[in-house]
């Protein structure tokens, strides 16, 4: 005869206790811990899958177009080197130094277009592009959270950004400071503190406008004027209105991208002069890609995506 015995969660059976397991309680920090892995396993999963989307799509070969552009005034700085009658750029009759000359690039072509142009056109389509090729519907309906197929595509962006961009302002500063007169040991420090300063700058502008893709219903065309239209006057207008630009916060990082030899460069940066402390800049550029980061995270998984026919 067979006897079937029903044993309750830490009843004891044959002297011994029967452990009792159980899920985590909503809200507990166990469960918030649980969440948290998913969220950075999911994430990975999608950085993974987005990488290679975005190194071998059409953006890339406009990133490498935009880069491009400061390689080619480096080595048109050098052919002038080699035929200028006096030797030299000069501006206004005034010889520009090296360190001048690559520390006015970095500003005007890597952090004041290149970085917030390409951090619009990746930044606003990290969603969109899932949109657009209907094919959201199917990471949204994996078990991950939604907040991770957002993060997992930002972290893809900040790499082949980053994987582009930083090797071109090297060449830059290659071909800048190998000129007569120059030292490209002297300036490395320098060139290592750009190039932190351009990642920060790729991390906020990237956050920046994820968010405003995730928001915002024509979100290409809301980055292009903030980039184009809002910071370049607010950086002009004195007052506390320059602190609500990402670039006030940048240029707090290169004061050494600053010319301040006697030249019409000079003058024209001259406006610019006044910047927060490092400090500063580098809690307030935190904070800026920590929230709107959050912020994208949030949208994304709030927000009803209706996919049009």
């Amino acid at each position: 005869m067979n006897v079937t015995a029903e044993v309750t969660p830490g009843s004891d059976v044959a002297g011994k206790s029967v452990p009792v397991t159980r899920d985590p309680i909503p809200g507990t920090p166990a469960s918030r811990g649980a969440a948290s892995l998913s969220l950075w396993r999911a994430s990975a999963r999608i950085f993974d899958l987005s990488l290679d989307q975005m190194l071998w799509s059409r953006r890339t070969v406009f990133m490498a177009l935009v880069v491009g552009g400061p390689l080619l005034i480096a080595l048109a700085v050098r052919v002038i080197d080699m035929f200028a009658a006096q030797g030299g750029v000069q501006i206004d009759g005034v010889k520009v130094g090296s360190a001048a000359i690559f520390g006015l690039m970095v500003w005007v072509f890597y952090l004041r277009f290149a970085v917030p142009v390409l951090a619009v056109f990746y930044g606003t389509s990290l969603m969109a592009d899932e949109v657009e090729d209907k094919t959201i519907t199917y990471l949204f309906s994996r078990p991950i959270p939604r907040g991770a197929v957002l993060l997992g595509k930002y972290l893809a962006y900040l790499v082949c950004t980053v994987a582009v961009v930083l090797p071109s302002v090297v060449l830059v500063y290659l071909l800048i400071m190998s000129r007569p007169g120059a030292s490209l040991a002297g300036g490395f420090m320098d060139l290592v503190k750009d190039l932190v300063v351009i990642v920060l700058g790729l991390a906020a502008y990237g956050a920046v406008f994820a968010w405003v893709g995730a928001q915002f219903k024509r979100p290409l065309l809301t980055g292009l004027a903030f980039v184009f239209a809002w910071e370049p006057a607010m950086l002009v207008i004195p007052g506390y209105l320059r602190r609500f630009s990402v670039a006030y916060y940048l240029q707090g990082l290169v004061p050494q991208a600053m010319p301040t030899d006697d030249s019409t460069a000079s003058l024209l940066t001259s406006l610019f002069r006044e910047f927060p402390t490092v400090g500063t800049s580098l809690f307030w550029l935190v904070l800026i890609t920590a929230t709107t980061l959050w912020l994208a995270m949030r949208t994304v998984t709030r927000r009803e995506y209706v996919l049009e026919q």
